[in-house]
């Protein structure tokens, strides 16, 4: 059956079928999540084998974050158009197929290309799933608590993956990391069409074509240089790429404000609470991959801990993470106004950052407290704003909404790490002897590789990295008590409220017609 729903229909309890669907929808979302972090024990190997050169071994580890958010709202507004059970089946089928080329791949060029196809079919599998989430549960307390479980497993993915790498990788080959894969992609397959409606835009417009290259120009250089800023400082050549990349956003706008059909039409952020809450989850994602820039070098360089024991110590701070959405939920349908439960959220994170800000070189627990309140705290968050902003736009542009919640979070995670990464670098450059190799001055990384030549360096880069992370985390402090605040004022009455959707057709009723 296809469902063509518009924003009237009305609101029906979901039954068994719904739940068990959202079950098989969170297969694909979790390796999805999984494979941005799945490569990080796997690369030495790969590099072993395959021999990549320098370049493209960042490419091998980078291109499928880039895909992903390059093309997530093109797929997001196709899906709205062709039907997002189609575009999930087709995105599911590439993902698996890309998967079993990239586990056997025998050079880095079909390895790069395999990964590429891979972000192709992220692109397509995470707003799909969120709109077919949409559609399925409109009762509001049953899309509440799914979109939590869909949170959830979004954040619990990124953790997951690199534990996996390193267990699958000291048990079997480099390939065995995408081989996994297959499975949950062939349970989709086989049951999608049996348990998943369609659901599609039944006026969508003619498919700006246009519109994919200028948010692919947009999105891409800003992307790439706020992720190697971190690491490589203020280079004019990041520097060029995020402001070409802001003048080709600017054009995009443009075109979707002018444009007779656009990708993105601008009266999705008419919706009361839409536009806060993309505004806000970009902020909390700033929070939650800002610190993860410091906390996974903290337990490895600072702590002398192996890649495997600090991915295995990381995932302590996920433990909480599966109580916090659907706490917040509860305190929602209890009667707590939203408002105060995001701003508690933002209030939680910074706590969290304040708590990190208070480490020392020989502060492991704190460190994995202080992770804990963060994510808790951002989870909280991004799963109320994610239920406002899908409650708030039209059914018939879900996946449109959804695609642009994933891409802010995507440029929210990226200025993270820009701006705490940059402000951590400067603190622990300043930190370092002026007489120590200039390799010191660079990375904590480098600074123990040549400690054996300048006694005492080790001990006091561990101490410069510290304070960094320190003064990054008084940063993040701010920005998120800041961001509760902006949540108190711009979230104050806002309901999850349906807006019409402006059409010039009279809109589909539910029909059989099996598109």
């Amino acid at each position: 059956m296809t469902t063509n729903p518009t924003s009237t229909t009305p609101s029906v309890r979901a039954g068994r079928r719904e739940w068990t669907a959202l079950t098989v929808l969170m297969l694909p979302l979790l390796l999805v999540s999984m494979d941005v972090s799945v490569l990080y024990f796997a690369i030495p190997s790969i590099s072993a084998d395959l021999e990549p050169s320098g370049t493209q071994q960042l490419w091998i580890f980078d291109i499928y974050a880039f895909v992903l958010a390059g093309l997530l709202m093109t797929m997001g507004s196709l899906g709205d158009r062709v039907g997002h059970r189609r575009l999930l089946l087709i995105g599911a089928a590439a993902f698996g197929a890309a998967s079993l080329v990239a586990a056997y791949a025998n050079s880095a060029e079909t390895l790069i290309a395999a990964r590429a196809v891979l972000g192709i079919g992220g692109a397509t599998l995470m707003p799909s799933t969120m709109a077919l989430l949409r559609t399925m549960f409109t009762d509001p307390g049953q899309r509440a608590k799914a979109i939590g479980l869909w949170s959830g497993v979004m954040t619990a993915g990124i953790a997951l993956g690199s534990v996996m790498s390193g267990v699958l990788v000291e048990h079997f080959w480099w390939g065995s990391v995408f081989l996994v894969n297959l499975p949950a992609m062939a349970l989709l397959l086989l049951l999608g069409p049996l348990l998943l409606p369609e659901s599609r835009n039944p006026s969508p417009g003619r498919f700006d074509w246009l519109s994919v290259p200028l948010s692919m120009a947009g999105v891409l250089p800003v992307i790439y240089g706020l992720k190697e800023i971190p690491s490589e400082g203020w280079n004019v050549r990041y520097v060029v790429s995020i402001t070409v990349g802001l003048l080709f956003a600017a054009l995009f706008v443009h075109r979707q404000r002018t444009s007779a059909s656009p990708m993105i039409d601008p009266a999705l952020f008419r919706g009361r609470g839409f536009a806060p809450a993309v505004a806000l989850n970009l902020v909390s994602a700033f929070g939650i991959l800002g610190s993860a820039y410091f906390t996974t070098q903290y337990l490895q360089s600072v702590l002398g801990k192996s890649a495997l024991e600090s991915a295995l110590w990381a995932l302590l701070p996920s433990v909480p993470i599966g109580a916090a959405a659907p706490v917040a939920t509860a305190l929602v349908q209890k009667g707590v106004n939203r408002a105060y439960v995001v701003t508690a959220g933002f209030a939680i994170s910074a706590c969290g950052f304040a708590l990190l800000a208070l480490a020392g070189t020989d502060s492991m627990w704190l460190v994995l407290v202080s992770c804990a309140v963060l994510a808790v705290g951002g989870v909280t968050v991004m799963s109320q704003i994610m239920d406002l902003a899908m409650g708030t736009a039209p059914v018939e542009r879900a996946g449109t909404a959804s695609s642009l919640m994933e891409a802010g979070a995507e440029f929210g995670g990226a200025l993270g790490m820009a701006v705490l990464g940059s402000i951590g670098t400067a603190v622990y450059r300043h930190g370092i002897p002026a007489s120590a190799p200039d390799v010191a001055h660079e990375t904590l990384g480098g600074a123990l590789a040549v400690a054996d030549q300048v006694p005492g360096l080790a001990s006091v880069a561990r101490e410069a990295f510290t304070h960094g992370m320190q003064g990054a985390a008084i940063a993040g402090a701010v920005v998120l008590a800041g961001a509760a605040v902006l949540a108190a004022v711009t979230l104050r009455g806002v309901e999850a409220r349906p807006q019409a959707c402006e059409t010039p057709d009279e809109p589909s009723k539910l029909s059989p017609s099996g598109v």
